[in-house]
Order: C-alpha cells, then structure tokens, then sequence
C-alpha cells in the first residue's frame, strides 16, 4: 500500500509518498510560498535528479495539484499513475477534546475540526484546505486524520484542568491540550523497542527539543503529562516562546507600556524565548557560537534553556514515579551534544548518567548512557510522517 502523508502549514506544505509494505520513502518534497510571490516546489526521488518547480500557486489546492503532477513526473517521478496512492494521511494540528486516536475522516470528523479552528487559528484552516484538496483530487483514496493532540488525550483531568474557575473549562474548552504529540508517540514507541520491553512496561521522558519544544511523560505508551498547555506557548523555554511565566507579568507590562493584545502576543511568541534573553537569534547554533565568543546574554539563555528542561525531566519523573528512559529527539535534541549533556548533568542522584564519549553523535539513534546508568538515555531521531503513514495503514486496512 502506498500512502502519502501531508503536512500543511499556513503558506508551505511539506509531504513523503511511503511505500507501506517496507516503509521506504518513494518521494519526498517540500512547496513554500503558497499564495506568495515566489512560489516553488521541490521533490526528491532517490536515484533521480531533484525535482524543482516555480510556477505561482494561489492556494494549496493549486500546490496539492503540482505535488500530484511531480510525483508521476516522467523522468523524475516516483509513481505512473494517482491510482498508486490508496491513502493520504493528514497531519492535523488540533481536535480538541474530540478524538484520542487518529480517524478516517468523514464528515463528522471535518465538521469537529472546522470547530476547532478558535483553538489553532493558524494551523487548522490550511489542514482543512489541504484535506479537502485531497479529496477532491484524489476521491479514490481515504484520508485519515492524525493529530498533534490526539495522543496528550490519555491524560488524566488532574493534569489537564487549569486551576481557574471551572466555568471557562466547561464552556469555552480551557485546559491542556499538548502537542508534538506524533512526535513523542513515535519516539516513545521506538524507545520500548530498544530497551527491549513491551511499550505497556515502560516509565518514558520524551524530549522534542527544537525551536519549539515540549517534554512528555509516558507511562506504558501513553501521555500521562506534557508541557505544552491550551497553546504552545506554556511549557519549555524555546527559540521565540516565552514558556511558563508568571500570568501577572502580561498585564503588567500592558499597562506599563501601552501594549495591546495582538503586540503581547507577538511578544511573548515571536520576541521571546532564547532570541528574547541573547538578543543574537532563535537559532541555537547561532547563540551556541556567540556564548562560545564570550556573550554573556547567549550563556545566560542556554543556562535559562537547559535549566528549564531539567526541572521538567526531575518533575516528570515524580509524576512517573520512576524513569526506564529518558528520550532526546527533534532538531536540538537530536543534534545538540552540548545541551545533552549540560540538560543531563545533576540528574546523577536519579540514576541519570552520560557517557560523554556516546554523546559525541548527531542524528543516530542510540544509547548515550554509561553502562552503570539506573535510566537509559537515548538519542531517537523523531519521524511524525512515518508515524501518520502507520496510522494511516492501519485505520484503511
């Protein structure tokens, strides 16, 4: 079965085309600049030169139309004909309190998402636009819809409700939500594969560390806390999102400043985070560079980050009641040897130990733990599009 995942974002869309009987990559491509001056598709078909298209794109439906007609390009092409594809997968960033699992999508699903949209303003309507396209591009296949929150959904209430008046939770759908959950599924899945037990026996911290960032703790395969909140603003420190702060400071600096809503809001998640404390970047290559050149602002944000982390991890394992493993993925996670290593330090009375010379490694799955360390530490590179493509599978089958 051949199933083809999209992710759409407000103005790009990226997809991967997977050939389900071995879960290899036959195509994967990127569009930018949908309904933007500029536009461009990009496909790469392994063994093929690179597939580049500039041609104005108003909308992703038009986009959706030029990703199907590059992946049955003649010469660089992965398929003959759309009757290859049997299935999309949708990457959908909200549901709300609608669904724990991934669904194929009729029209009940659509109408829950349309419901949706004052919880993601930014990222549902172009999931809609690009479910839509797909089906009537390709009225053949399924679609199947997988969602960022769907997997926090196990959490329980005492984790989710937020200590305001109960009222706001009942009628205007104020809690936690979470998200980056295909992310920690997936490494969470892989993390019981390589400890070699059965996902229900085991005690997980997965960290998604990237320019956005959120910890989760699974317990036997499924999220019992995470720290992404109602947004994606709670939680960790990031590269422009100020994370947990104190709910006064907002009003505060309203007042003393003249600042509306919309320019608070910008400030708290485009100024802030990292960019926000080193005033160098949101890119922690470039903040590692300029703390290693001897700026005190770009140490104090990498020592504000990795703080920030390793309380969470501390206080996830309290939450667990014991750790089997400790996971780092996505683009810092995955990369960053050094934040590894300053996150994991004075977690040695939990049985956290790394072995600096395993550490030494970017983009690997593997362990970087000391051979005497009570808690396996693992560096997982994350893969939502395989995750969405298995589900995918599963719910058509």
């Amino acid at each position: 079965m051949n199933v083809l995942v999209i992710n759409c974002g407000s103005s790009s869309l990226k997809y991967q085309l997977f050939d389900m009987s071995d879960e290899s990559v036959l195509a994967k491509g990127l569009v930018e600049r949908i309904g933007i001056e500029g536009s461009k598709l990009k496909q790469e078909v392994e063994g093929k030169e690179e597939l580049v298209i500039q041609v104005p794109m108003a909308n992703h439906k038009e986009a959706l139309g030029h990703v199907l007609d590059a992946l049955q390009d003649n010469a660089k092409g992965a398929i003959k004909a759309l009757d290859e594809i049997n299935a999309v997968g949708h990457r959908v960033v909200h549901a709300g309190e609608k669904y724990s699992g991934s669904v194929i999508i009729d029209d009940g699903v659509m109408a829950a998402l349309e419901e949706c949209i004052e919880l993601a303003p930014l990222h549902n309507p172009p999931n809609i636009i690009g479910v839509k396209a797909m089906q009537e591009l390709l009225p053949h296949a399924q679609n199947v819809g997988v969602f960022d929150t769907a997997f926090h959904q196990t959490m329980p209430q005492s984790a989710y409700v937020y200590a305001l008046p109960y009222e706001y939770y009942e009628k205007d759908h104020v809690r936690r939500y979470g998200f980056h959950g295909t992310s920690h599924k997936y490494v969470s899945q892989r993390a019981a594969a390589m400890l070699g037990k059965k996902i229900e026996d085991t005690k997980i911290i997965t960290c998604h560390l990237g320019n956005g960032a959120s910890l989760a703790a699974v317990d036997g395969g499924k999220s019992v806390d995470t720290s992404m909140g109602f947004t994606p603003l709670e939680g960790l420190v990031m590269g422009t999102r100020c994370g947990d702060i104190d709910p006064q400071i907002i009003t505060y600096i309203m007042a003393k400043e003249g600042k509306t809503i919309d320019e608070m809001n910008d400030i708290m998640n485009k100024k802030s985070g990292v960019l926000g404390i080193s005033g160098v970047s949101s890119d922690f290559r470039d903040i590692e560079n300029a703390a290693k050149e001897g700026n005190e602002r770009a140490e104090l944000a990498l020592d504000v980050y990795h703080d920030n982390v390793r309380k969470y991890i501390a206080s996830y394992a309290a939450v667990l009641g014991g750790v089997d493993g400790i996971v780092f993925t996505a683009g810092l996670g995955e990369n960053s040897i050094s934040s590894r290593a300053t996150i994991c330090k004075n977690l040695e009375f939990m049985g956290v130990v790394l072995d600096a010379e395993k550490n030494n490694v970017r983009g690997k799955e593997t362990f970087i733990n000391t051979d005497d360390s009570k808690v396996k530490i693992m560096v997982i590179p994350t893969n939502e599009e395989l995750m969405i493509a298995r589900d995918t599978v599963e719910l058509v089958k």
